[in-house]
């Protein structure tokens, strides 16, 4: 296997902020966390929350600035009241993934991950972060299966043949693993290219 402290340095792609429903509406929580602001946005979000409380976009969007400050707990806590209205959100979902992930809680995170999958025109993402949980897990060809399936839905998902090349190397699989950070390198994926000249010279 891969030496973790490796994989960890392998940077997680944020995903991208945007409304749950698909609602124009721009309120003070979401102006303040698209500059970056991310304790603005926690109070935007806490003041549009005292009146709508079941507002799963304003749930999702306090989550994710608890996120970015690195509150993980209170993001959870979010997520999962959002969770709880919509079942099948699969941007929750894969937040609460993520936060799994970055806690190394993985077995969570896998379970996260394979709801978010499950659901029909879920993204690439979900497949990806199952896979990372899944390294995480010391369970490598169901790793390797579930970055394929990421790279099925996403055939420009650069992060996904870097971390199944990085993958392929711990098990000895070098001439597979050149072929996927070639991939990754032909999309300009960071570290791609040095991992190309590590091993595939």
């Amino acid at each position: 296997m891969i030496h973790r402290s490796t994989y960890l340095l392998i940077p997680i792609v944020a995903i991208a902020f945007f409304s749950c429903s698909g609602s124009p509406d721009i309120n003070s929580g979401d102006y303040a966390f698209n500059k970056g602001d991310y304790s603005a946005a926690v109070t935007g979000y806490t003041e549009s929350l005292q009146t709508n409380p079941s507002d799963i976009d304003l749930l999702y969007g306090r989550g994710r600035a608890f996120q970015e400050l690195g509150k993980f707990l209170e993001a959870q806590a979010d997520f999962e009241q959002a969770l709880n209205l919509d079942a099948k959100n699969f941007q929750v979902l894969l937040s609460l993934a993520t936060i799994q992930l970055e806690q190394k809680s993985y077995a969570s995170a896998l379970l996260y991950a394979t709801k978010a999958e499950e659901i029909p025109g879920a993204p690439a993402r979900a497949s990806f972060l199952k896979g990372r949980a899944l390294h995480q897990l010391g369970m490598p060809e169901d790793a390797l299966k579930a970055y394929g399936n990421a790279i099925q839905v996403d055939k420009d998902f650069g992060q996904a043949y870097l971390n199944r090349g990085l993958l392929k190397i711990g098990l000895d699989r070098t001439k597979q693993a050149c072929e996927d950070f070639k991939l990754a390198a032909a999309l300009n994926y960071p570290g791609a290219a040095e991992n190309l000249e590590k091993y595939c010279k």
